[in-house]
């Protein structure tokens, strides 16, 4: 039993709704609006910015705005896990895409590139620069990035491959891959860039033992920057560089 001792509020109203979770729920057509922006890849924030655009009285957070993307992705997905829906994804827009497992039934590597992108890696297969990004997903896996260049300087996305860990296992099994895009044997790349990645380095060795590793120079400012803040100060570094 809950005794009421003073009815009276002893704090001011709230001049503002902002942030009441009543007030900030979204409307059926509020929702309908988020799940079509999600559809076209629009960002979370730029979906909260159009509803305040076109909503005066919208009192929506960006809270409510994943958690409205959160229902939506789940109600496609159905009763699949979120792999299996990504390789339903894949078989449907037609990827080129290999996986492997681990324990049979837990997916370890997997690897994929598009149709176009394998179109334009045969026409375009001199430099290609492979980079290796560390545990920056929820998955805390590593994200294998493949980019070409074209004659013109243009770059186009090749193929993209989340692993299981840095191990030199893993990425010979995906440049392995990689390689089995190219439809001639006599056609390979001839020069790949890379940061200093000895895992990586060495995948390139074993899997590409003709094609020249080049280092990225964009690495190798950050690095020399990197080791001069320790030589002299900040001030001098920029007119150093």
């Amino acid at each position: 039993m809950v005794n009421l001792i003073c009815g009276s509020h002893n704090h001011e109203l709230a001049k503002s709704l902002m942030g009441h979770p009543y007030a900030s729920r979204l409307t059926k057509e509020e929702k309908i609006i988020v799940a079509d922006m999600t559809k076209s890849m629009v960002k979370p924030r730029n979906i909260l910015l159009t509803l305040k655009e076109h909503m005066d009285n919208s009192y929506t957070t960006i809270k409510q705005i994943y958690n409205a993307i959160n229902v939506y992705c789940s109600s496609v997905r159905g009763s699949n896990t979120e792999m299996q829906q990504l390789m339903k994804l894949l078989e449907w827009d037609q990827y080129i895409h290999w996986h492997r497992l681990k324990d049979e039934d837990v997916v370890c590597d997997i690897f994929w590139s598009h149709p176009d992108a394998v179109k334009l890696t045969n026409a375009c297969n001199l430099v290609f620069l492979i980079d290796n990004t560390y545990k920056t997903n929820r998955y805390r896996l590593s994200l294998l990035d493949i980019v070409g260049v074209t004659p013109t300087g243009m770059t186009f996305s090749t193929a993209f491959a989340y692993l299981e860990g840095e191990r030199l296992n893993n990425v010979v099994w995906a440049l392995q891959r990689f390689r089995g895009l190219f439809l001639r044997r006599d056609a390979l790349l001839g020069v790949i860039v890379t940061n200093r990645d000895l895992a990586l380095m060495n995948a390139v060795k074993t899997v590409f033992p003709e094609a020249i590793n080049l280092l990225c120079r964009f690495h190798i400012d950050k690095n020399v920057k990197a080791k001069c803040k320790i030589l002299v100060g900040k001030k001098k570094i920029h007119g150093i560089m």
